[in-house]
């Protein structure tokens, strides 16, 4: 294959934890409730691509104890979802966000999420020793959101604790998503820098990436994340090729036309589960990215975050990725 996934191989289950938050969704014409958040997002992809399989899919978070609580851990759990890890705080609620979108599909958000549970347990709930331990953690997905979620001290000790399970064997992929919104470029960069160093596959989004370093290119992009010392960097450009990068090379493939775009909201989310479910599966970095593309390409053909499974694109069958 073109370069062997730093999944491969390792010890213990393969368990992937995807840690940040989830909210409740408010959108549509009439308004609708749904639910969404970038890493659960691509959580809930995840389990959908990698169904009976031997590679389970948890989601790191907390939620409250009211019903609206009750009823997203129960749609989770029937996505196929591990819930095992969501912590239930006593009078917390989740968060709430509301989606206007433009004739473009074009998204913009609006908050309601500085009290909610994720919130308080990424304050100071979070035990790193259990949800890094490598016998029971193989892999963990985060992105810059959760990253902005935490508090400085607390983030720096999620940063320690990173440090701690990469060098025990565990494994990072981080999605970029830097929402200015939430934090300050140059605590972002140093932050980013940092996961960026142990990172064995990066999934970055240039807009996102020109927000925090000035426009450049995917090229570049990729150059500056390998040198950090990231293995595999995959640099989303839109309708444009998506660039992957690792030490063996580069690899540009372009995405398929896409016919009808309804909304924008877990484009990467969804690109980056179907990469990584790709990977996994024995995909080389060329097929992964075209079934990438795929996914992303039908989600954004549906309102908000999470399409029905029905619509779910076939998953390419599991080979042996040794």
């Amino acid at each position: 294959m073109s370069s062997q996934f730093p999944a491969a191989g390792g010890v213990g289950p393969m368990n992937i934890v995807s840690l940040g938050e989830c909210m409740i969704e408010i959108g549509g014409q009439p308004l609708k409730r749904g639910y969404g958040g970038d890493t659960l997002n691509t959580a809930i992809y995840l389990a959908r691509l990698l169904a009976g399989g031997p590679i389970g899919v948890h989601y790191a978070t907390a939620l409250g104890d009211d019903p609206l609580s009750d009823g997203l851990l129960s749609q989770w759990q029937d996505e196929g979802l591990l819930t095992a890890q969501v912590a239930r705080l006593s009078g917390r609620m989740p968060g709430l966000y509301l989606i206007e979108t433009d004739a473009r599909g074009e998204r913009r958000f609006f908050y309601w999420r500085d009290d909610s549970a994720a919130r308080h347990y990424f304050r100071s709930g979070l035990d790193f020793s259990t949800l890094l331990h490598p016998a029971q953690t193989r892999a963990l997905y985060l992105s810059g959101i959760t990253l902005a979620l935490f508090a400085v001290p607390r983030r720096e000790a999620l940063l320690a604790a990173l440090a701690d399970f990469r060098r025990a064997g565990g494994l990072i992929w981080f999605d970029n998503n830097f929402r200015p919104a939430l934090w300050p470029a140059d605590q972002a960069r140093a932050a980013h820098e940092q996961v960026l160093a142990l990172a064995d596959v990066a999934l970055l989004t240039l807009d996102d990436e020109c927000l925090l370093y000035g426009t450049h290119t995917a090229q570049q992009a990729v150059q500056r994340s390998l040198a950090l010392g990231c293995r595999e960097v995959v640099v989303k450009q839109g309708a444009r090729p998506c660039v992957v990068g690792t030490e063996e090379g580069q690899w540009h493939v372009p995405p398929p036309p896409v016919a009808r775009v309804v909304d924008t909201s877990a484009a990467g989310d969804s690109f980056a589960a179907g990469y990584l479910a790709a990977r996994l599966r024995g995909a080389t970095i060329p097929e992964a990215v075209a079934q990438a593309h795929r996914l992303s390409g039908v989600v954004i053909g549906w309102p908000g975050a999470i399409i029905p499974k029905d619509a779910m694109p076939v998953a390419e069958p599991m080979r042996d990725s040794g």
